[in-house]
């Protein structure tokens, strides 16, 4: 399976990424992905998530590019609708959440974060959006949960990566770790998570999606309709052959 779960303390359940070699997930693994971690969130046993990477040279990349290239507008629509799917599984899980992340954190790997509520991430961990690079849009709404809004603009517009130093300074990570450290430094999160009344925090994450600023399934949406505009031109395709050789 592209994605599991372990559980190596009590009360946290781990998702797994597990899509060698980068994490770039196909539209199917995008809905796997959702469908596991609102089960692991209903599951009472579960009173915190640790979104992590069996990758070793990251945690995500992005959407399988070669799947949109070969499927056309259909493939595109496909895998944002998963993309969005996935996104709001993490965002409206039931139990918190808690992303550990190393190496590159790219595209759809922002907008998982972007729906998690603490961040921890290595010292070697970088984030960016290639999107515009390779012939798309989106997760923008996800972006700028992390970010200030000019920097998410500037990152959007160059798909220049970031790292976890300055990610932190602007909020965006919880805590900047060495590589070696950083799956016990989100399981100790994690763990103090779990310990509290799951009623109680449960309602506390409820509260402050309340008074989110942004609706972020009704934004992505918005997100998604400029995509699908944007693949009625030929521009994409360009860009996505040549992101395609450079990434080979």
């Amino acid at each position: 399976m592209a994605i599991r779960t372990e559980r190596v303390v009590a009360g946290v359940t781990e998702v797994v990424l597990d899509v060698p070699p980068v994490n770039a997930l196909a539209a199917a693994g995008f809905r796997e992905l959702a469908g596991v971690v609102r089960a692991v969130g209903g599951d009472p046993d579960t009173r915190a998530v640790l979104l992590r990477s069996a990758v070793v040279r990251g945690f995500a990349a992005g959407v399988d590019v070669h799947e949109m290239r070969e499927g056309g507008a259909r493939a595109v629509i496909d895998v944002t609708r998963a993309c969005a799917d996935a996104y709001a599984a993490v965002d409206e899980c039931a139990v918190p959440v808690v992303a550990a992340v190393h190496g590159f954190c790219l595209a759809t790997g922002v907008g998982l974060i972007g729906g998690a509520d603490v961040v921890v991430a290595a010292d070697d961990a970088t984030f960016g959006l290639p999107e515009v690079d390779a012939g798309g849009l989106g997760t923008a709404t996800q972006l700028a949960r992390l970010v200030p809004e000019k920097k998410a603009r500037w990152l959007a517009y160059s798909g220049t990566r970031v790292t976890a130093a300055e990610l932190a300074r602007w909020g965006g990570v919880d805590a900047v770790v060495p590589r070696d450290e950083v799956l016990a430094a989100a399981r100790s999160v994690a763990t103090t998570l779990a310990g509290k009344s799951p009623l109680v925090l449960g309602r506390a994450r409820a509260s402050l999606h309340a008074i989110d600023p942004v609706d972020a399934r009704r934004s992505f949406r918005r997100e998604m309709g400029l995509v699908f505009e944007l693949n009625l031109t030929p521009a994409p395709d360009d860009a996505r052959a040549a992101f395609a050789g450079r990434s080979r």
